[in-house]
């Protein structure tokens, strides 16, 4: 049966979204059609709206962070059933077969399919992605508010997997916003002792509510360089630049700068500090289904939230403006 899908797409580049509709074919072999609840928005969807890295298509439907129920399933379909709460993430389906997805690198893979990157995504009432791509939630987990873990939560998540973090581990996020306050939730409760670098003011409050045991001011240097040699991990979510020597300065030998926000510049760093201590720069985007599956139930053990704001489906331009404006608190979620 042709599904009828109605949804939100921007018909050029930077515009406002208006309502779209399309026909979905029915599920073939491993595809899986989504009923979608929730979705959350991330800037990556208005990076695609705005077209800022030259490869978006319009009419575009965006919206990778999705929540809902399974609706219809292809032949070959194994593992989910119809009617059980779901979410997708940033891809959309796997070729299985390459050496990054028999490795379990999946979200490594050159032909990893992107959930709003030549196919719509989830701004939409349905959705269809892969099998392998869609991953079960628990009963009973808040549906509400889970979308932004299957991208923001997934994607400071992946780095404690990667890096072996330990729970000895001292570990310090830059910028406590949409990801960084679920990098303090996360890494509280993996154990590491955690400092927030935020500005002064009520963040630091929340930075320490969210599971920080120490903050200091991201924008004094002299507080910063009370801090020299004392991280083994210290996770970058800004992207604006910062002045990364002396950040580096803060790592313990062989310590790690690890670089989930999106850098418009390129890092300028000293090379004979990096070498002499021997420390480490990295970066990393999501993770693969076995990450998101570890950090789904992670999250549910410890009661990790998102803290979000709801807008209903039909108040999407006023929720993107509110993420865009950097003022929620801290993830914008649309509903049903």
């Amino acid at each position: 049966m042709i599904h009828k899908v109605n949804a939100y797409a921007a018909l050029e580049q930077g515009g406002e979204l208006t309502p779209f509709s399309y026909d979905m074919s029915p599920p073939v072999g491993d595809e899986v059609i989504m009923e979608v609840k929730y979705c959350g928005i991330c800037h990556t969807d208005t990076s695609m709206i705005n077209n800022e890295w030259g490869v978006s298509q319009y009419p575009l439907v965006a919206g990778h962070e999705v929540i809902g129920r399974v609706l219809e399933v292809g032949e070959h379909v194994k593992r989910l059933k119809t009617g059980e709460w779901v979410g997708l993430g940033f891809h959309s389906g796997y070729d299985l077969s390459c050496p990054h997805c028999l490795s379990g690198d999946h979200n490594l893979s050159p032909s990893a399919e992107g959930t709003i990157m030549g196919r719509h995504g989830g701004f939409a009432d349905k959705v269809k992605a892969r099998e392998a791509a869609i991953r079960q939630l628990p009963e009973g987990m808040d549906y509400q508010s889970v979308g932004p873990l299957f991208c923001a939560g997934v994607t400071v998540f992946n780095p404690l997997l990667q890096y072996d973090t330990k729970p000895t581990d001292r570990v310090a996020v830059i910028g406590i916003g949409g990801l960084g306050h679920l990098a303090l939730q996360f890494y509280s409760a993996w154990g590491c002792d955690v400092t927030a670098f935020t500005s002064p003011g009520p963040k630091q409050e929340e930075a320490l509510q969210l599971g920080a045991d120490h903050t200091l001011n991201s924008r004094d240097p002299e507080e910063i360089s009370k801090v020299a040699s004392q991280f083994d991990l210290v996770v970058s979510t800004v992207g604006a630049p910062l002045d990364w020597n002396q950040i580096v300065t803060t790592l313990k030998p062989k310590g790690r700068l690890h670089l989930l926000g999106v850098l418009t510049k390129p890092l300028d760093l000293d090379l004979q500090t990096i070498m002499t201590r021997q420390l480490e720069i990295s970066s990393s985007l999501v993770g693969s289904p076995s990450t998101i599956d570890k950090m789904i139930e992670f999250a549910c053990r410890h009661d990790i939230k998102p803290q979000i704001e709801i807008f209903s489906f039909e108040q999407i331009n006023k929720a993107i403006a509110r993420m865009e404006s950097g003022e929620a608190r801290y993830r914008v979620v649309l509903e049903h």
